[in-house]
């Protein structure tokens, strides 16, 4: 039976005057909303409890599973305002789709795609005054789950808590686009084969961290990792999947092994090739290839793509031997075209051929 997310309305909702100060310089993931969804599931009784409630701290038992075993899922999202004040969300099938896989490999109960959409929904309707309409402002939706029974045990939790949260975001890069510098890491990988690479859980982003402050040393603001096995082949940044386009039109990026994130981003970069004229591919891409091509110019162009930054040009990779710019070290002209393509769809300023936007209210 599909759940219901009666609204329980927060009686000290921000004023018209705060919310708009925060809506000026939302920043990204600094300010919440007013209401969060929620909802829960147990062992013996399965989904129940489902309701929009004022946003605050969630009480925790010091025993709470989640807190011991790190038994825990997100998936992350945006709402869009259109230039009619109709507000729409990109593909949250998609996401209901990754975060029942993730919830599976996780031991954890999986959510109906429609109560998942159901909650979104029911969250952005209530809060709508928090998306911000103009540029690329939008209202970014994390979806949760954790193991909330509390016992002290390596076994699957018998209690799950689902949440979502909202926080207006700004433009990923305040002061425009512009190409980044990213470390190649073979010391630290970020998952390996048979684990949790391919769900979206927090263990991976944190085992990344390490990696990325080893990037912040060397000058730069991502980290892409290599495979756990022979660490020579390319995998995904900390939180971005990795594109290549070379200059005899092909768009190439790592194929899905079980340790790479099936990015939504992803997916639909890969079906928007065609209108730029490339070919798109999915496969094994080594390091030294990767390299070699940059040196040689067959690499034109290489890109990060995720739901925050929408696309991000890379400007240089670096390693242990040195800087490997590539081409002019700024944003492609492609890279650039395929990002404006994707924001006109999710902002409604182009046509949706794919039916990718799913309006709310």
């Amino acid at each position: 039976m599909t759940m219901l997310f009666d609204v329980h309305p927060n009686p000290h909702p921000r004023s018209d005057a705060e919310r708009e100060a925060i809506l000026a310089r939302p920043g990204f993931g600094d300010h919440f909303t007013d209401h969060m969804a929620t909802a829960t599931w147990t062992a013996s009784d399965g989904w129940q409890d489902s309701a929009i409630v004022p946003y605050g701290p969630l009480a925790m038992d010091p025993a709470t599973a989640v807190l011991h075993y790190a038994q825990e899922i997100f998936e992350g999202l945006k709402a869009y305002r259109h230039a009619n004040d109709s507000i729409w969300l990109f593909r949250p099938d998609r996401n209901a789709a990754r975060f029942a896989a993730s919830a599976h490999r996780l031991a954890l109960p999986e959510l109906p795609a429609e109560d998942f959409v159901g909650s979104l929904e029911a969250l952005v309707t209530t809060d709508q005054k928090w998306v911000a309409k103009g540029g690329e402002d939008s209202l970014y939706l994390r979806p949760f789950m954790f193991a909330s029974e509390a016992f002290l045990g390596v076994r699957p939790s018998r209690r799950a808590t689902y949440c979502v949260i909202a926080s207006p975001a700004g433009p990923y890069f305040s002061s425009g686009v512009k190409p980044v510098n990213i470390w190649l890491s073979t010391t630290y990988v970020r998952a390996a084969p048979g684990g949790t690479g391919a769900a979206k859980c927090g263990g991976n982003y944190a085992a990344s961290l390490i990696a990325q402050a080893e990037a912040a040393e060397h000058g730069c603001e991502q980290v892409l990792f290599a495979d756990a096995v022979e660490h020579k082949w390319l995998e995904e940044l900390g939180g971005m999947n990795v594109y290549l386009i070379t200059t005899d039109g092909e768009l190439i990026t790592p194929e899905l092994n079980g340790s790479i994130l099936e990015g939504v981003t992803r997916d639909a970069i890969l079906t928007l090739a065609a209108e730029f004229g490339l070919t798109p591919v999915e496969r094994r891409i080594e390091i030294a290839e990767l390299l070699e091509g940059i040196a040689s110019g067959s690499v034109s162009e290489v890109f990060a793509c995720g739901t925050a930054a929408v696309i991000t040009p890379i400007g240089s990779l670096k390693t242990a031997e040195g800087q490997h710019p590539v081409g002019s070290g700024e944003a492609g002209e492609t890279t650039t075209a395929i990002r404006a393509r994707l924001l006109d769809v999710q902002y409604g300023r182009a046509e949706d051929v794919h039916g990718w936007m799913s309006k709310v209210c």
